[in-house]
């Protein structure tokens, strides 16, 4: 009874250290010990919930666990291998390190002067931190005894907890890494088979220590085939180590994580996104001109057309100043934009190019607006006082009037993304704040860039037709672009929310249109409550935004199969030709390619032939999936058009402008079928 008494004292795991806040255990991989064979102990910790603890670097603030082992002599251990950590944001800050439970291991040699019979003893003082809302040290000390035997026996009761260990630690990297800084500004490669945008969906890069990298930074995520590339940023300005090592994470097309240890030596700054800075800037100049061609911005040409006519005949520096505050609302409204979308990059937010327009809420304020815009131009009301034709219009400077008109020039053109700006914008979101703007600027200067040569010639004015009640008559039926704009936006919301969206949509249009009668006869002095009237129908509307807010989504039928990254990612595997369509209700263009090209029957008699299977992306509702995905392929907006060739290979991205040509090349059918 003795013997097995001590026996079970000798064998018995260590005792485990309890808090409410975590479990403790150090545990043995074997039960008993060979002579000079490693075996591996496990510091393990049952974290509660809510709490966290510490990789080795701990990111912003922490501190990692140790352990001091005092071991026989001849004995050795090898340092504690910690598992790959994950991303844990603590207001500004971000840490890295582990919740629910972590495991860490360290490999232990007895010496091989033991002889079976004996008995290995050894000591371990460990201390850890744990956080949550507090961090709290916590630390304890562990004494294990194992029997010496000629060979070791492994331990079945702790085999799952080091099988966790094992799947939880980082594997060695088959891919190669470059990393580089310029100033505040870097990036990290990672180059190898495999690695392509339709098996890519997230990456993150860990460094080993700490002060090289901004943790709390966004590392934002371009792929290609073989290569992925996260933008980094700097932190503080102590000098970077030769070689740099870490972790990087790579989450795939169905979800599944998988870390490797990567090393590299500092070096040049790999590509991000594939663009410089300069060709970048051209891209987006020659991008936001091409803009004003696109069919999002048609209507929005009317009040241009307007504001150009009110411009005959007058002096050059009016013209020019009048021209300038124009091409201000286009600029300003860019960088707006592209600050928003660097905010919610920088908040751990997916966004991309029209990503207001998945809000429903800001669709119906559109609506609304335009339909008013109408009203005002159909002289139901005045901005400031009764407008009337002819002299007194043209003498109306009207600057504010014509810096809004640019600011809702833009605002109406984002569901279009015109040639060339969907590299310049993907680019521009994997650059640094500064030269980010910077590309957003220069969209917005190419889409001025009209307003900007009449500023520069403003004797171009002088040959536009002199003010006259023909103006009136012009301004009067501009109001009608304006009213199909309110319509195509209730349709919008009609695909996000269906009748219920419209028939909110229509509801607030109401309000806003007697609110705007009711202003109107007050500015002409028959009505002195009118004022007050349009002022409540306008807070009225606006309390049905709430409303349209929790709407529940309406479900489209997509054209072919609804786009999954796994159903993509097993299409793939089948060797199958796949044709990606990334669409939005809300993006004429789209609308205009699936009418003139995507849904004639010789395409759609073409795919059936060729077995091409369509997976079509509804991005009308900001689906997350999506933007990761457009991410990923170096674009921040709709259409994106990839076609995925049969047997495998590099997807082909087709152009934004779509014919039936294009779409046949793409597939290898240079004629169209008969």
């Amino acid at each position: 009874m003795w013997r097995l008494l001590a026996f079970l004292l000798l064998t018995f795991p260590a005792l485990a250290v309890e808090s409410p806040r975590a479990r403790v255990t150090l545990v043995p991989e074997v039960t008993a010990v060979a002579p000079g064979v490693p075996f591996r102990l496990a510091l393990r910790q049952e974290l509660a919930p809510g709490w966290h603890t510490y990789w080795r670097n701990p990111g912003d603030a922490g501190q990692p666990p140790e352990v001091m082992l005092a071991l026989p002599e001849g004995a050795t251990a090898a340092p504690m291998q910690f598992p790959a950590p994950a991303r844990i944001p603590y207001g500004p800050l971000v840490n890295f390190g582990y919740e629910g439970e972590a495991i860490f291991t360290i490999a232990v040699t007895p010496p091989a002067t033991l002889s079976a019979g004996d008995t290995f003893a050894l000591q371990a003082d460990a201390t850890w931190l744990v956080c949550k809302e507090v961090c709290i040290p916590e630390e304890g000390r562990f004494t294990l005894s194992l029997p010496v035997e000629a060979a070791a026996r492994a331990d079945v009761a702790t085999a799952a907890i080091f099988a966790r260990a094992d799947a939880a630690a980082p594997r060695a990297s088959p891919f190669t890494m470059r990393i580089g800084f310029a100033g505040d500004a870097g990036a990290i490669e990672i180059a190898g088979p495999g690695l392509s945008g339709a098996t890519v969906r997230d990456a993150f890069f860990f460094p080993e220590v700490s002060a090289i990298i901004d943790n709390a930074a966004p590392q934002p995520l371009s792929v290609r085939d073989g290569a992925l590339v996260l933008g980094l940023s700097r932190a503080g300005a102590e000098p970077l180590p030769g070689m740099i090592e870490g972790i990087v994470a790579i989450t795939d097309a169905g979800g599944q994580r998988s870390t490797y240890v990567v090393e590299a030596p500092h070096g040049a700054v790999p590509g991000i996104a594939g663009l410089a800075i300069w060709p970048t800037i051209g891209f987006a100049v020659l991008g936001g001109l091409i803009l004003n061609l696109m069919p999002c911005v048609f209507p929005v040409l009317a009040m241009k057309a307007l504001g150009l006519a009110r411009l005959s005949g007058a002096a050059q520096g009016a013209v020019r100043a009048h021209a300038v505050s124009t091409a201000s609302g286009v600029v300003v409204s860019f960088l707006a934009l592209g600050g928003a979308l660097i905010a919610l990059r920088a908040a751990g937010g997916v966004a991309g190019w029209g990503f207001q327009f998945t809000s429903p809420v800001f669709v119906a304020g559109m609506a609304w607006l335009i339909f008013a815009v109408g009203l005002n131009l159909l002289g139901t009301y005045a901005v400031s006082g009764p407008v009337s034709a002819g002299d007194t219009l043209a003498a109306k400077p009207g600057h504010a009037g014509a810096f809004f008109t640019g600011v809702l020039a833009v605002l109406v053109a984002t569901p279009c993304t015109a040639p060339f700006m969907a590299a310049a914008i993907g680019a521009a979101l994997a650059m640094s704040p500064v030269e980010a703007l910077a590309v957003f600027a220069a969209m917005g200067t190419g889409m001025a860039l009209p307003y900007l040569l009449l500023a520069a010639a403003p004797g171009l004015a002088r040959r536009l037709p002199r003010p006259g009640m023909w103006m009136e008559r012009l301004r009067q039926a501009l109001a009608f672009p304006m009213f199909a704009t309110a319509a195509w936006l209730v349709w919008v919301l009609s695909e996000q929310l269906g009748s219920a969206g419209v028939f909110w949509a229509l509801a607030g249009g109401v309000l806003i249109g007697f609110g705007a009668w009711a202003l109107g006869v007050a500015q002409a002095g028959g009505w002195r409550f009118g004022r007050p009237v349009a002022a409540a129908m306008a807070v009225c509307a606006l309390a049905l935004l709430p409303v349209l807010a929790t709407a529940p989504a309406a479900v489209a039928d997509p054209v072919g199969e609804v786009w999954s990254e796994t159903r993509l990612a097993v299409l793939r595997a089948e060797g199958r030709p796949v044709f990606v369509n990334m669409t939005a209700a809300w993006c004429i263009t789209c609308k205009v390619n699936e009418r003139v090209a995507l849904g004639t029957d010789a395409v759609r008699r073409t795919f059936a032939e060729r077995g091409v299977v369509e997976l079509t992306g509804d991005w009308t509702s900001g689906d997350a999936a999506i933007s990761g995905f457009l991410r990923a392929q170096g674009h921040d907006g709709v259409p994106l058009y990839l076609f995925y060739p049969a047997g495998g290979g590099a997807p082909r991205v087709l152009p934004q402008i779509l014919t039936q040509g294009t779409i046949f090349r793409a597939i290898g059918e240079e004629v169209a079928p008969r």
